[in-house]
């Protein structure tokens, strides 16, 4: 309940907005789509208007012929399909126009999807409460705003084209019909393309309105923010889960090779090196696991498990782990100080009485916890 009324101030994520496209939200403006269509639909009528009246003079001509054949045999349908068979090019021409014109302009704003969703049945669509909500709220005074600029701006517009274009609307009375016709034609054309220049100007302060709730609507709260964060990395204790099934996984492969081993060494925390030396078989000792952090931890408790000796040498064992593969011979340069320490495993000090005894790395096998030499001063 309180990351419901959680204050929305962090921009959206780009998870958020993927989601949010996914569910149709996205960047419309209908007065863009409106102004593009009227546009694109009064540049047709531009470009075809010969064609269009031309159309039109042949839809009039039979019209208005009605011989004796017509008498004869009457058939109301044959100038109906007549007329519209010589006005539906045109027609279908401007219906594809404004539909192609209505696409690209929304794929240009805020891209185009088909979301099935959206068509179902909400409630909240039919709801007097909700429907009264969107009226008194801010969208629908925007809504009421931008619908008294349309009212103002194009009245204005063609009152002013409407007065302007008065002396030369009344001398085409004195003109023959065909030329007073077309120049009419020529001057309504004038009037709508100068209104579509209305509609886009309204358009242009509609579209910056429209991003600006689009994204006040996406925004997040912090608490969504970690949310989404946890959620895409894991919640603790789901990555704690992983962990410990990847520590049983790799104790389960690594058994059986710690199980042939004589000694661990350690760092002791960091890094974990099994070592294994069995007479008439190895000529020298061989690594048959390694690893470090949470793997090394596994090599632990596998030779607890085990009762292997586990030693601590931390500088011999970076320097086992950083020189040799597992099943790979350790380097020669170790020689002495692993075998002195198997010499300890395998009781020659111990039954001598002698403590874990102290070895001696080579400077060329001194490495730090990142794998970098050490350079002695």
């Amino acid at each position: 309940m309180a990351e419901e009324f959680a204050e929305k101030t962090e921009a959206p994520t780009p998870k958020r907005r993927q989601k949010a496209a996914e569910d149709g939200q996205v960047l419309r403006s209908r007065e863009l789509t409106a102004a593009a269509v009227v546009l694109a639909g009064v540049l047709w009528l531009a470009l075809s208007g010969p064609a269009l009246i031309g159309a039109l003079k042949a839809v009039m001509r039979e019209s208005l012929q009605f011989g004796r054949a017509d008498v004869e045999d009457f058939q109301p349908l044959r100038p109906i399909l007549s007329v519209g068979l010589t006005l539906a090019p045109s027609m279908v021409m401007l219906f594809a126009i404004s539909i192609g014109v209505s696409v690209l302009s929304q794929a240009g704003l805020g891209g185009v999807s088909f979301q099935s969703k959206l068509i179902g049945f909400k409630g909240s669509r039919i709801n007097p409460g909700s429907g009264l909500k969107r009226i008194f709220g801010m969208h629908g005074w925007i809504e009421l705003g931008k619908g008294l600029m349309k009212v103002a701006l194009l009245g204005s517009i063609g009152v002013w084209m409407l007065w302007s274009m008065r002396q030369q609307s009344l001398g085409l009375v004195a003109g023959d019909v065909e030329g007073s016709v077309t120049a009419l034609g020529w001057r309504l054309i004038l009037l709508l393309l100068v209104m579509s220049g209305g509609l886009l100007l309204i358009a242009g302060v509609d579209v910056p309105i429209q991003f600006i709730r689009l994204l006040n609507k996406l925004k997040m709260s912090k608490q969504e923010i970690r949310d989404e964060h946890k959620e895409a990395e894991g919640s603790p204790e789901a990555k704690g889960a992983q962990r410990r099934r990847m520590h049983e996984i790799f104790k389960q492969s690594a058994r059986k090779s710690v199980q042939t081993a004589h000694v661990v060494l350690t760092n002791p925390t960091h890094f974990a090196v099994a070592l294994r030396y069995e007479r008439g078989q190895d000529q020298v000792p061989v690594v048959v696991a390694k690893g470090r952090g949470a793997k090394a931890l596994a090599i632990r408790e596998l030779a607890q498990e085990l009762e292997k000796p586990v030693l601590e040498y931390p500088a011999l064992a970076r320097a086992v782990y950083y020189t040799s593969r597992e099943g790979q011979e350790v380097r020669d340069d170790l020689y002495v100080a692993i075998a002195t320490v198997l010499a300890f495993v395998f009781g020659v000090n111990l039954r001598a009485g002698g403590g874990q005894p102290n070895v001696i790395v080579p400077d060329s096998a001194l490495f730090d916890e990142n794998g970098v030499r050490i350079a002695k001063a």
